[in-house]
């Protein structure tokens, strides 16, 4: 396998997955719908559904009892877009560019980059729900992995801690790693979980899953850190610098860049060995791993 091409084809699968689920731009009302398109398709890593496809290969089922990942990969891309068109906000990061392009609130108005994100976050479950209705019991557990990956106990109980503890001078090293295990962790160790259960991961496994998923988080949003203290606006796609400007404690401000580096590298190791016990041809699931550590944006 070459990893590059391998990547390539799995987000262009997911490209397509976006272009033929999402209403189309002439949905009304449309201003809605081009938001969530315009945010939709702006391009990015495409990490979390490529995860969800990369798992539900992991587990081959017999042919007349495969299920398509791919609806649950547009689902969790759906809630990632919409955390960043709220992220995003004057209220929230208050940033211009996201993906190389203006920011959906700049691009349109913060009421319609508020909507979208919620119409996003709303379809999510709607795709699953649809798409899996065959299989009551897999819907089901879909959208419980996906409610829990988006809501209290991790992306938003981690952007409101994010928020709470700005400039504050007391954030500790595991507060700091809770924040980012909430925050970024639980929705990648979710695109995981879904993938697995649409393979038909057992309760063992889907534990594994998920452990892989948060330490892969970890590693992620440390070299997102490294990133934002080390690289230019051009280079990310966003604004760079942007977490010294407001004073968040990032591991790069806790730790130094080395020390992150360091911290970035045993996240990954943590990722490979919860890797290693699953099952079928983990060969791009690895090597995703490990490009997301050595990333460059």
């Amino acid at each position: 396998m070459e990893f590059n091409e391998e990547l390539r084809r799995r987000i262009a699968q997911v490209e397509d997955g976006i272009g033929a689920l999402l209403p189309a731009p002439d949905w009304q009302p449309a201003r809605l719908a081009l938001a969530a398109r315009y945010a939709m398709q702006a391009g990015g890593k495409r990490i979390r559904p490529v995860l969800v496809l990369a798992a539900a290969d992991l587990f081959p089922s017999p042919r007349s009892e495969r299920l398509d990942p791919i609806p649950a990969a547009v689902a969790v891309e759906c809630v990632h877009t919409y955390s960043l068109i709220h992220d995003d906000l004057p209220c929230m990061d208050d940033d211009d560019l996201r993906r190389g392009r203006p920011t959906v609130h700049k691009a349109f108005d913060e009421a319609t980059a508020v909507l979208a994100g919620d119409a996003l976050l709303a379809f999510a479950f709607e795709l699953l729900a649809t798409h899996y209705a065959s299989r009551p019991s897999v819907a089901s557990a879909l959208g419980r992995a996906l409610g829990s990956a988006a809501g209290f106990s991790y992306l938003v109980g981690g952007q409101m801690l994010d928020l709470e503890y700005e400039g504050a001078p007391n954030v500790t090293p595991s507060l700091l790693e809770e924040i980012h295990v909430r925050k970024t962790g639980g929705l990648i160790a979710a695109s995981l979980v879904l993938g697995g259960t649409i393979g038909g991961a057992d309760e063992a496994q889907a534990a594994l899953l998920h452990r892989l998923g948060i330490e892969v988080g970890l590693a992620f949003q440390i070299q997102d850190d490294i990133l934002d203290a080390t690289a230019d606006s051009a280079t990310l796609g966003k604004t760079a610098g942007k977490d010294a400007k407001a004073d968040k404690t990032t591991f790069v401000k806790l730790h130094g860049l080395e020390a992150s580096r360091a911290h970035a590298r045993r996240h990954s190791d943590a990722a490979l060995e919860a890797l290693a016990s699953l099952p079928g041809d983990k060969t791009f699931l690895a090597a995703l791993v490990e490009s997301l550590v050595h990333r460059t944006r």
